[in-house]
């Protein structure tokens, strides 16, 4: 293959790979299920009815919420309404409310992770309104009752104090003889709330209990997706047990039904979403059941159901589950649950993006910019792979040289083209050049390049992180399109030092692969157009000196040889 048309496919088929990865929802491919261990003899095969945990059928049953800016000014994260009987809770790190009606986390807002730049409204993760629903429900199947309980607390709303590292919320209620309070502990500086259920059997029979829940949200789009054009991560759900630590099942797989239930010891199920995720973790080394499906208002439900306890009368009993609603940093994935982090998507390069961001979080621990943390990540990664980089530079100079004499071969012989290889590949020999020694090398490099680029876009840790001067958020387009300009204008320079293509129309074509790229990049995250901008000045540096010493060198080589004739 000529040299020259390799050039131009591998850029171009790593631009189609790019734009295929981001604007291709379903990258992450479907899994068949695999087989798991039995459930234990408590337990059934069965998925729970939906009839224990419906949700209301209508808005009008539950009441309204109040709107971001109405939450933003009470403080508390709470707002009564006429019709409302939502109970608030207000930590430092959460705010959220829980309809007595079954005890259903409706709403959750992140005070500490803004919903835009520069204002006061918390982001909201879980809400219930016109716009999405996307709630946390947790419900307890107790023998053959078939309903939500309805509970009742001691107060409308509730605060962690300064001086409190947890607060504590009940909610009472009883079912045919079985006093019910349902727990909630949050805990200061924590996105993990322990759900619990404490069943006090006043009846003359035993009964069974069994702790389900579940995430169900319904399929609008993810609200932290508009980074930019086509930068779209994966939205659905998301399984660990044992022996899958980490398993996709988006929502077209669970409206056909395409995910089994699964028994498992451990493990747990999340709603992922770009940056933010939610998890219910079944509490203890227990055997549990996961399903998905849709409940009464077409939502896509994903949900575990822990073992079947049965409780004597006159006696007590507990069960529980954590419930994380927060950010991905995978330091506090890491503490509720094993495997949790891998909710931070760093896709099929993980093994590389994974060390790639712990040395970038090492670099920022000490410089703390993001920005000038990539900057200097990437200038590593390039320092640890110039050996590469050199070797392919190396022959790329030596082809550009030789551009003038390869050129009057094809010319010499462009009507005979088995002349014409068999004198290119005797041209190649006298010269001692391979003509992939140039393009081997730079796809060598592509998956750690690759790594970086998932790795820059999964964190949520660039979001609403500022840079310098007009770049105040790394994870949002460039205002004033400069540095999707300058990547432009790199891109062209780096040209400049290619080898020319012979061929007039690649040439051409190769000329506009800066403009296209440009264009491309207006709308991607200043934090990744940062990367590809200080690779490519480093690129330019280092094959413009590896270059010109290649050029000096077979310079003094030509000087020679015509001495010595």
């Amino acid at each position: 293959m000529d040299l020259k048309r390799l050039f131009f496919i591998i850029p171009l088929a790593v631009l189609a790979y790019l734009m295929v990865i981001q604007w291709n929802q379903d990258y992450h491919g479907q899994q068949q299920p695999t087989d798991t261990p039995a459930f234990s003899e408590q337990s059934s095969d069965a998925a729970p009815s939906e009839q224990g945990l419906d949700a209301p059928d209508s808005s009008a049953e539950r009441a309204s919420q109040p709107d971001d800016q109405a939450m933003a000014d009470s403080g508390s994260g709470a707002g009564q309404q006429d019709n409302s009987s939502l109970i608030s809770v207000a930590t430092d790190v959460l705010q959220v409310r829980i309809d007595p009606r079954g005890g259903d986390i409706v709403y959750a807002a992140l005070p500490q992770h803004k919903q835009q730049l520069h204002g006061d409204r918390p982001f909201v993760l879980l809400s219930d309104d016109q716009r999405r629903s996307y709630i946390a429900r947790s419900g307890l199947q107790l023998g053959d009752h078939a309903g939500r309980i309805r509970f009742n607390a001691e107060r409308q709303s509730y605060t962690l104090g300064d001086d409190q590292q947890n607060l504590t919320v009940d909610l009472h209620g009883s079912i045919n003889g079985v006093d019910v309070i349902k727990r909630f502990t949050f805990d200061r500086n924590s996105y993990a709330v322990k759900v619990s259920y404490l069943l006090d059997n006043g009846s003359q029979s035993p009964v069974s209990a069994r702790f389900i829940g579940q995430l169900a949200r319904d399929g609008s789009p993810d609200p932290t997706s508009g980074a930019g054009v086509g930068m779209h991560s994966y939205l659905g759900a998301a399984f660990s047990t044992p022996e899958d630590h980490y398993r996709k099942v988006d929502f077209d797989d669970i409206r056909n039904g395409n995910f089994a239930n699964q028994d498992a010891r451990g493990g747990w199920v999340a709603m992922i979403q770009h940056y933010f995720t939610t998890a219910w973790v079944p509490g203890g080394d227990q055997q549990n059941l996961y399903y998905t499906d849709t409940d009464s208002r077409d939502r896509n439900v994903a949900a575990f159901a822990g073992p079947t306890r049965d409780i004597a009368p006159g006696n007590s009993g507990e069960l529980s589950a954590t419930l994380y609603m927060g950010p991905k940093v995978q330091e506090r994935l890491e503490a509720v649950a094993p495997n949790l982090n891998l909710t931070v998507d760093f896709g099929w390069l993980w093994f590389l993006a994974s060390p790639l961001f712990w040395l970038l979080k090492h670099i920022h621990a000490l410089i703390g910019n993001w920005g000038w943390s990539i900057i200097l990540l990437t200038c590593l990664v390039k320092a640890a792979l110039f050996p590469l980089s050199a070797k392919a530079y190396k022959s790329m100079a030596r082809m550009r040289k030789l551009g003038p004499e390869m050129k009057r071969i094809k010319e010499q012989h462009g009507d005979d083209r088995q002349k014409m290889s068999q004198e290119m590949m005797k041209f190649y020999q006298q010269e001692k050049i391979n003509p992939l020694g140039g393009c081997l090398p730079m796809v060598i490099q592509m998956p750690v390049f690759i790594a970086l680029y998932w790795m820059l876009m999964e964190s949520v840790e660039l979001r609403h992180a500022p840079f310098i001067l007009w770049i105040h958020d790394l994870s949002a387009q460039d205002p004033y399109f400069i540095l999707p300009i300058i990547m432009g204008l790199s891109m062209f320079a780096q040209q400049l030092l290619n080898p020319t293509p012979p061929d007039p129309t690649q040439a051409k074509i190769m000329k506009m692969l800066p403009i296209i790229f440009t264009f491309f990049f207006l709308w991607f995250p200043a934090g990744l157009v940062l990367y590809w901008i200080t690779n490519n000045c480093l690129s330019i540096a280092q094959q413009y000196f590896v270059t010109r010493r290649i050029e000096r060198t077979m310079d003094a080589r030509g000087s020679e040889k015509g001495s010595g004739s």
